[in-house]
């Protein structure tokens, strides 16, 4: 037996509890983890809620990230003892998750925790953080250089945010950071690296097709009428990465940044990224993040209190990372 939160069906509502479980309800895999620690981003806080379409069966345990101990495996790469790490896949959505204290896996799915970080740091950084990267990444690929100008980070207080502005400042960028609540979370985005705090009312409203140009360069974890604020002031030849939609999947924009200033709007897809590129991402991490600065972004729950912290992040009543401890 082990503790799960189990989302099930109930009519047309999801009801999430903390459960025991029989392993023998574990779905197929080739690596049995045990795992240490999982976090809770957004996706998570959707399928612990039901407020979002993010569960593709039930019942299912969500949580899409991990990091532990692998304890019995099929899988030529796994033996008992490696310390593994898991981001996305499809786990928590389609195939049973993190927010457990156990997991069976597809072996291919998992990478080896890099020695910069230890379990918990390494769900302090989780898919939020390895997606911030990847993002990063992207902009250095775009040509996206400290030296073009400032870059701008929506949802900064976020989990993608707040270490995106982290890992942009460690690299020599100047970061503008954009925050719901710029008086209560400047300090905050400071800390991290920020160089300027904006409100995120300066792009949430409708804007013009093209606006004053401003940013280098953009991470995105919005969507929605954010995204396409900051396309239209993006510098030309600038880039932004999408990453997010917790402002809506449309995106109510003209091309005209696209055309006349050659701007570049690059997807970031952090669930079926290969093996090679996720190693690549959390290499990068182990040498950018500060883990001490990362520890002051960072809360720890325990596995029941996570159904409780779900609302409070829809509801955008916290902010950084949060790490959940499976064994309490």
């Amino acid at each position: 037996m082990f503790r799960a939160l189990l989302a099930e069906k109930i009519g047309d509502s999801t009801r999430t509890t903390l459960q025991e479980i029989d392993e023998a309800r574990l779905p197929d895999g080739d690596v049995a983890v045990e795992v240490l620690y999982s976090t809770l981003n957004y996706k998570d806080a959707l399928a612990i809620t039901g407020d979002g379409p993010v569960v593709r069966s039930f019942p299912m345990v969500p949580g899409i990230d991990l990091a532990g101990r692998v304890m019995e495996s099929r899988h030529p790469d796994w033996q008992p003892g490696d310390a593994v790490v898991l981001n996305g896949w499809g786990v928590g959505e389609t195939h049973w998750g993190a927010l457990a204290e156990k997991a069976r896996l597809d072996g291919n799915w998992l990478i080896r925790l890099p020695a910069a970080f230890d379990a918990r740091s390494a769900m302090a950084i989780g898919t939020a953080g390895y997606t911030a990267m990847l993002s990063v990444i992207a902009l250095e690929r775009q040509g996206v250089a400290p030296d073009r100008g400032e870059v701008l980070v929506t949802g900064a207080t976020g989990g993608v945010g707040s270490v995106a502005v982290m890992l942009l400042a460690r690299l020599g960028y100047s970061v503008a950071a954009v925050t719901g609540r710029s008086a209560e979370h400047g300090d905050y985005l400071r800390r991290l690296g920020a160089a300027t705090v904006l409100d995120r009312q300066d792009f949430s409203e409708a804007g013009k097709p093209l606006g004053k140009e401003r940013w280098a360069g953009a991470v995105d974890s919005v969507g929605g009428r954010t995204l396409a604020n900051v396309c239209a002031t993006l510098k030309r030849g600038g880039t932004v990465a999408a990453c997010g939609l917790a402002g809506g999947m449309d995106l109510p924009a003209s091309v005209a940044p696209f055309i006349l200033r050659g701007v570049r709007l690059i997807g970031i897809d952090s669930v079926y990224r290969p093996r090679n590129e996720r190693e690549e991402a959390w290499t990068r991490l182990g040498e950018l993040v500060d883990v001490s600065l990362l520890e002051s972004a960072t809360s720890e729950i325990g596995l029941e209190s996570a159904i409780d912290a779900a609302r409070g992040l829809l509801d955008g009543r916290s902010k950084g990372r949060i790490v959940v401890d499976v064994r309490r």
